[in-house]
């Protein structure tokens, strides 16, 4: 598999489970989490949030949003 010349921080993963990764749009993802679109750009950004740059778009692994769902949890008690 050739290397990531971008730079973006995305995590390589075998051909099998490529195949199993279910992407999601940055409105899909804005969406879920119930947050605007220019935020998820953000985490994208910042490196909060892998994601995969197809073209001119992105698109995150929606196991990445659950993944940075769980270790966003703020306990106030």
């Amino acid at each position: 598999m050739p290397n990531n010349p971008t730079g973006s921080g995305a995590r390589r993963t075998d051909g099998d489970n490529l195949a199993r990764v279910q992407f999601l749009t940055v409105a899909e993802v804005a969406a879920a989490m119930r947050v605007s679109k220019m935020t998820v750009y953000r985490l994208v950004h910042n490196g909060e949030l892998p994601a995969v740059r197809v073209g001119r778009s992105f698109r995150v692994p929606e196991d990445a949003v659950h993944e940075y769902l769980r270790g966003s949890y703020f306990d106030a008690g």
